[in-house]
């Protein structure tokens, strides 16, 4: 049990890093938001369809009800994807990631709203604590500043993340993650198709690597083992362990984008990650 439990919390930590590195992909490639993920749907796609073909993955769901939360699902999922990286493109990767990781606060509180999970008094603290964080990480914001849009667009995106990731839970634990996520790329690259009429898409040709990248490592790998994950964690549990996001984000920002972090990076850092043991020591109480 003390095994497994590990191997669920290693395998969600490298999942929450593989998608931290869609932060810095998105603020380097030169295109439009839409444009950026509607290619890293398609090309993370063709990757995880070709696998569920190869591992014989089913994708029949047991009742139309689940196949329509699937939808609606990945309708919030695009959304999420496209204010996330908006809101990186107008201010920077330390800003849209920090913003959004507003997110397990707010899963904390509409988790027990949206689902029969109990609601757990535990995570106010917890969630109080990521919320001091990420005041203490992020920079003074004014109406004029560039950067509170971006916070506006990141807070956003958290509101449509937690959305998706509740109504994913239920179903996490009826089906593949690779097929969940596959099926809700099939419909992000279905709704997201008229994009392609409406910008300019001939930069793709300088960018496929990062393409590529992003649609390879943060999205089929990085989020069918986050999927994969809410089997094993409540929503809340996985959403603040997910939250050492912006603690990767900013270190490969300052590797590959020149953005220098400042010593409140470290000191919010620090109460984040404290967050991320705390609650990793519960649930592994909980799960023995």
């Amino acid at each position: 049990m003390k095994s497994t439990h590990l191997k669920n919390v290693l395998e969600l930590s490298f999942a929450t890093f593989l998608i931290s590195t869609a932060a810095v992909l998105g603020k380097y490639i030169q295109m439009p938001a839409a444009i950026i993920i509607w290619w890293r749907a398609f090309i993370a796609l063709l990757v995880l369809y070709v696998f569920c073909k190869y591992k014989k993955i089913t994708f029949k769901f047991s009742s139309f009800t689940d196949k329509a939360v699937i939808i609606l699902s990945a309708l919030f999922l695009a959304a999420h994807w496209i204010t996330y990286f908006h809101s990186i493109k107008v201010s920077n990767v330390s800003i849209g990631m920090l913003s959004l990781y507003t997110f397990p606060a707010i899963t904390s509180i509409l988790e027990p709203i949206f689902t029969d999970t109990k609601f757990d008094k535990a995570h106010l603290p917890l969630a109080l604590l990521v919320l001091i964080g990420i005041y203490v990480l992020a920079p003074e914001f004014n109406l004029q500043n560039s950067d509170f849009i971006g916070v506006i667009w990141g807070l956003i995106s958290a509101v449509l993340f937690t959305l998706r990731n509740i109504l994913l839970k239920k179903r996490a634990q009826k089906y593949n993650g690779t097929m969940l996520m596959t099926y809700q790329l099939i419909v992000v690259t279905i709704i997201l198709s008229p994009v392609l009429y409406f910008f300019d898409t001939s930069g793709i040709k300088t960018q496929y690597p990062y393409i590529i990248l992003l649609a390879l490592f943060a999205t089929a790998i990085g989020h069918s083992l986050f999927l994969k994950s809410l089997k094993h964690f409540s929503a809340s549990t996985a959403s603040i362990i997910l939250s050492t996001q912006p603690i990767f984000g900013i270190i490969l920002a300052f590797l590959f984008l020149n953005e220098i972090p400042s010593p409140n990076t470290y000191i919010g850092g620090a109460l984040i990650l404290t967050t991320v043991i705390i609650e990793s020591i519960r649930s592994k109480k909980q799960a023995n």
